[in-house]
């Protein structure tokens, strides 16, 4: 279903032809590079964490890795990320299909600096064999986004 809200969402503003449903799965930065047949890097990747018992989003570069230390200087707080069991009931998607789309009331997604070398990348679409090509414009504009961040590392 979560797919569907975000096709829908993507179909709305113009950009349904963007919206990809793979034969393979896309679950992992690995497997979803292999199912578009992009370089890793360029998928982006959503990780949810909650912030003072809130969910936010984290999208980041698929070669990138949060910096607990970078996290802790921008939130204030150590890194906490949602139980796998617990991420679909806060943020609408479950693990392996989430995305900054279609996502439930109040979540903020934040986008980190490890995408901006990018034209192109490749967020999943609210399932695990799914994903959209967006530009790094198109992904500022249509992610719940509330800003750019820096708290990765290794990219």
């Amino acid at each position: 279903m979560a797919f569907e809200k975000v096709r829908t969402y993507f179909e709305q503003v113009g950009l349904g032809e963007r919206v990809i449903e793979l034969e393979k799965s896309s679950a992992t930065v690995e497997q979803a590079a292999e199912a578009i047949g992009c370089a890793p890097e360029r998928i982006a990747k959503t990780m949810s964490f909650l912030l003072n018992e809130e969910a936010i989003l984290i999208v980041t570069a698929g070669d990138a890795k949060v910096d607990n230390k970078k996290y802790k200087e921008e939130f204030s707080q150590k890194a906490k990320m949602i139980p796998y069991e617990e991420v679909e009931t806060y943020i609408g998607h479950a693990p392996g299909g989430v995305c900054p789309f279609a996502v439930k009331p109040n979540i903020n997604a934040f986008l980190d600096v490890s995408l901006q070398r990018f034209d192109k990348v490749y967020p999943a679409a609210g399932s695990s064999n799914s994903a959209v090509e967006l530009t790094i414009p198109e992904l500022e504009q249509h992610a719940a986004n509330r800003k750019w961040i820096d708290v990765c590392k290794e990219w």
